[in-house]
């Protein structure tokens, strides 16, 4: 088989893997709140992982480069069999952390994979490692700090407002080309009436019930739909380019061969991602769901809302944090605002562990397939 194309089966493979423990981050709040089903859920959270993976050939332009030049020192060209035994050595630990659902980084698997395999084949004088601290360990470090920081922040306002919203909601009324208020009692306030178009109005009642309104109902729960969409969205940006840019690891080029093979390379890793996410997706959603702490909507909409809004600006910035330590991280400060009891520490530990040992599990296995590979390749 040719090299090139079993390294783009890796690639799709670890995609795949990728999406069967990272659609959880985004999407656990909605089941641990009671506002969704898992399937719902998955399903949302696949949707916007596709279409975040699927744009981030836009603007990933920075994140490739990292991931595929950035720690390597210039000139360095690496033998193909590296990028094979960084594919592999990152899939086999991501899809054995999701069977046994445990939520851990692919960011933190690649970097693993790829220092393990790196040195191995360069006897480490060929890595950058000033990059890989400040590129990537750095942030890596840094971000469960602040998402448990900000989240701690953040809820008492979302408390507040959701108190005052609790129960009620906005309805769009296209044929009355109305906007109007419901509170919690069912009573209703026209905030805004169309009278253009030539066409006459329908009168919005100021009584009614809340079930005979046709139209767009906006309500607390849409903010958290919302925010679990642009959570799933920013993984998506976020991850997909540091999985394709190892089609581009150690090559003497940073550019593409054609903005066919980008394109098709992208799509692919999305596509892949939606897959692992629909069908492996629900094992490490139910440990964030139900195994770290209880959520009521207020807290499971603080919680999404601080992995959506930081995960989506490290995107922006091309810092590589791991989605995985954001929303476990705000999640774990949501329950320390109830208290130390109400947050389950076996399961914290064991995540924190796994956390941990990714980097060097994630390494030895890609040094052992590196091995294997330059024996039979």
């Amino acid at each position: 088989m040719d090299i090139s194309f079993l390294t783009f089966l890796l690639v799709l493979a670890l995609a795949f893997a990728n999406g069967t423990n990272d659609v959880s981050k985004a999407i656990a709040t909605l089941v641990g709140s009671g506002v969704t089903n898992y399937r719902t859920a998955i399903v949302w959270g696949t949707a916007w992982t596709i279409v975040g993976a699927g744009a981030s050939a836009l603007v990933a332009g920075a994140m490739v480069r990292t991931f595929s030049h950035g720690l390597l020192q210039a000139g360095i060209t690496l033998q193909p069999t590296v990028a094979l035994a960084v594919l592999i050595g990152a899939m086999a630990w991501v899809l054995f952390a999701s069977r046994t659902g445990l939520p851990v980084s692919t960011t933190h698997a690649l970097t693993g994979a790829i220092v393990g395999a790196g040195f191995i084949a360069l006897s480490g004088n060929g890595l950058i490692w000033p990059a890989i601290g400040t590129k990537i360990a750095l942030p890596l470090l840094l971000s469960p700090f602040l998402a448990l920081t900000v989240s701690i922040m953040v809820h008492p306002l979302v408390r507040r407002l959701a108190s005052h919203w609790e129960g009620a909601c906005l309805c769009v009324m296209p044929a009355s080309r109305a906007l109007v208020a419901i509170d919690a009692h069912g009573g209703t306030r026209t905030l805004f009436q169309s009278t253009s178009l030539g066409s006459p109005v329908v009168a919005v009642p100021l009584q009614c019930d809340r079930a005979g309104l046709q139209g767009l109902v906006v309500g607390l729960d849409t903010i958290h739909w919302i925010s679990s969409g642009l959570a799933s969205f920013a993984r998506g940006t976020n991850d997909a380019p540091k999985i394709v840019a190892m089609l581009l690891l150690g090559s003497a080029t940073t550019a593409w061969p054609s903005t066919s093979f980008q394109l098709a390379a992208f799509g692919g890793v999305a596509l892949a991602m939606g897959l692992g996410s629909y069908f492996g997706g629900l094992r490490v959603t139910e440990v964030l769901a139900e195994k770290v702490t209880r959520m009521d909507h207020a807290e499971g909409l603080t919680a999404n809302l601080t992995t959506s809004s930081l995960v989506f600006a490290s995107g922006i910035l091309g810092l590589p944090v791991s989605t995985t330590h954001v929303s476990s991280s705000a999640i774990i400060g949501i329950g320390l605002l109830k208290g130390l009891n109400a947050v389950r520490w076996t399961t914290v530990r064991d995540m924190i562990l796994a956390w941990v040992v990714t980097l060097p599990a994630s390494a030895l296995l890609a040094c052992t397939a590196y091995l294997i590979l330059t024996k039979i390749l």
